[in-house]
């Protein structure tokens, strides 16, 4: 689990690595600050954020394997922060769900372990999507 500050500046800086790789292209590529910190590392890779999809996807090119966002996408919905999450599917069970999710999608969990997460985790697959609810 990893907690990140600040998207823009992760981006900001795998952007002037890339740069630099284009301008000197004899020279060993180096890697971002998100290429080193994952190189080797295996997914699911899943970011929540209390802020739109958008802000976590900034690094999405730079990450080993697919991101997987979760976002709000929007505010005053809700009266609380736990309702907003709840509302727009970024609280701690679609957290969960999604790397499940993501799993199943691999091969590595079945069906059935997707169905009993879909139910102990209260997960409705046919809710309307938050965004435009």
């Amino acid at each position: 689990m990893w907690s990140v500050t600040s998207y823009k500046e992760l981006r900001r800086e795998a952007m002037e690595v890339e740069r630099w790789n284009l301008l000197h292209p004899t020279e060993k590529p180096r890697p971002s600050y998100v290429e080193q910190q994952f190189a080797g590392r295996k997914g699911p890779y899943i970011a929540a954020s209390d802020y739109m999809h958008l802000i976590p996807e900034q690094i999405a090119k730079w990450m080993p394997e697919r991101l997987v966002t979760l976002g709000t996408d929007g505010f005053g919905r809700s009266d609380t922060r736990e309702a907003l999450r709840r509302h727009f599917e970024v609280d701690a069970a679609h957290i969960a769900f999604a790397a499940i999710s993501e799993l199943h999608r691999r091969g590595a969990v079945d069906a059935p372990f997707v169905q009993r997460a879909i139910q102990s985790l209260g997960i409705d697959p046919e809710k309307i999507n938050p965004v435009s609810a």
